[in-house]
């Protein structure tokens, strides 16, 4: 059995108080403005539907495209690449 260090005590309290950490998301790289476009459709249509912005923007002053913008360019959007 190992001893451990008082910040990794602290890191188990932490988690075990049920405070959640923000999720880290880490999508590819965006590879051309044309991809970036097609995924911010995407978005967008998830937040006109009722999908809650993950970042800072209130929706009704703002349109759902520039929400899905700020997401993308914050890499708050989790996305995959398919293969043809």
């Amino acid at each position: 059995m190992t001893k451990k260090t008082t910040e990794e005590l602290e890191d188990i309290e932490v988690a075990e108080d049920g405070i959640e950490e923000p999720e880290v998301i880490d999508p590819p790289e965006i590879d051309s403005k044309y991809r970036l476009i097609l995924l911010a459709a995407q978005r967008s249509k998830q937040l006109q539907r009722g999908a809650h912005p993950r970042v800072d923007l209130d929706l009704r002053k703002r349109k759902p495209t520039r929400v899905a913008l700020k997401e993308l360019e914050e890499k708050k959007v989790h996305f995959e690449l398919l293969e043809d």
